[in-house]
């Protein structure tokens, strides 16, 4: 069984920076496409950015430009670095491995894991 966890979250002011990290146990991340998905205190959960297998990445357009999306395979883990955040980006953050790599839509294919909580104070 996947089991996705998520860390880094925070509190930062507006405009600070902040990374988040996602691990798994039982599944190599090197092998899948993995996004980073948020969800906003009365908000669908959305997908904001996705690593394929390789190096392509695709951002949502409200975090293109500020967020970074990268992976290393050798620990196992994919980072979401963030910069110039907003109030707006205040969310709990989590990855899981979307359906499709290129697909902003994309459906997750496992658990959630608890993903972790990033507040941002204007």
């Amino acid at each position: 069984q996947v089991q996705f966890a998520e860390s880094g979250g925070g509190s930062v002011q507006a405009g600070g920076s902040l990374r988040l990290a996602c691990t798994a146990s039982g599944f190599r991340l090197s092998l899948a496409a993995i996004g980073w998905y948020r969800q906003a205190p009365g908000k669908q959960r959305e997908l904001v950015a996705i690593i394929s297998s390789g190096v392509i990445t695709k951002y949502a357009d409200s975090v293109k430009g500020r967020f970074t999306i990268s992976r290393d395979n050798a620990k196992n883990t994919v980072y979401l670095q963030m910069n110039s955040l907003k109030a707006e980006d205040t969310a709990v953050y989590y990855c899981n491995a979307p359906e499709y790599w290129d697909r902003l839509d994309a459906r997750p294919l496992h658990a959630w894991g608890q993903g972790t909580l990033v507040t941002v104070s204007s």
